[in-house]
């Protein structure tokens, strides 16, 4: 008999444990995402949190030679990588910038996915973005960029940019973005760029 309850108690406990563990979760979603870089200028984003966002964190190796260029208030930084970066720049999800490639090659973005209200300042002007999950889709429609009159996106690839207008609707089309797609918002009065997104 006492040997019946000692493993009746320990099934009991072992069931125990295994319905704790099943109750056991994460908010947090992480992941990769691949991007195919061709040689020279590519226009891409951060899709993904790394740490502080430096750009050795998102970055940490890349071709020697690789340069990057971030957008500020009508200002390029540049940053070089040669062995290690020659200096240190935030990639925070949500900014778009050039990386400049030495040779065609591909780079992996490893992180967590940015989730809740996610808000990118823009200002009058140009502001050069990108959506701050990793989502591929149409940029009103998928990835909840609400335009206003007199706005104009370029999507830029090697062979040059592409330009769409809203004035009540996207001319000549709403534009599509890959994931970890940069782009330049143009405006004129500031704004932002706000979504709510969750992978729970």
């Amino acid at each position: 008999m006492r040997t019946k309850t000692l493993l009746l108690t320990a099934a009991l406990g072992a069931a125990g444990v295994a319905s704790a563990v099943a109750q056991v979760y994460s908010v947090n979603a992480v992941g990769y995402v691949n991007t195919a870089l061709a040689t020279g200028y590519n226009l891409v984003a951060n899709p993904l949190n790394t740490g502080g966002n430096t750009v050795a964190e998102v970055h940490p190796t890349i071709l020697d030679g690789t340069l990057v260029y971030t957008f500020n208030a009508g200002t390029f930084v540049v940053t070089q990588y040669d062995g290690e970066w020659l200096g240190s720049v935030v990639l925070a999800p949500g900014t778009g910038y050039f990386l400049r490639v030495t040779g065609a090659t591909t780079v992996t973005y490893v992180g967590e996915v940015p989730q809740g209200t996610l808000t990118t300042p823009l200002s009058a002007g140009l502001n050069l973005v990108g959506s701050k999950v990793p989502q591929a889709g149409k940029l009103q429609t998928d990835l909840g960029y609400t335009p206003a009159n007199g706005d104009v996106i370029y999507l830029y690839s090697p062979t040059g940019y592409s330009v769409f207008q809203y004035d009540d609707e996207w001319l000549p089309s709403e534009p599509t973005l890959s994931v970890g797609q940069g782009l330049w918002i143009q405006k004129i009065a500031a704004g932002s760029w706000t979504r709510t997104f969750s992978v729970n």
